[in-house]
């Protein structure tokens, strides 16, 4: 009986992983691009406190 299995290996998890830190080291990835993307996050999940006016802008 065959099991097939949804999800990441661990392969996949470890190229992913070093991929992530070729990009930071050769500065693909920047503190301030994690700060945008986070904020973007936040907009996306929290939309209603948008609306309502709350800034969710980090760090000022």
């Amino acid at each position: 009986m065959a099991y097939y299995r949804r999800g990441i290996s661990l392969i996949g998890l470890i190229y992913v992983l070093v991929g992530l830190y070729v990009a930071w080291i050769h500065h693909y990835i920047t503190p301030t691009l994690l700060r945008n993307i986070a904020e973007a996050l936040l907009a996306v999940f929290l939309w209603f406190l948008v609306l309502l006016g709350v800034d969710l802008h980090l760090g000022g």
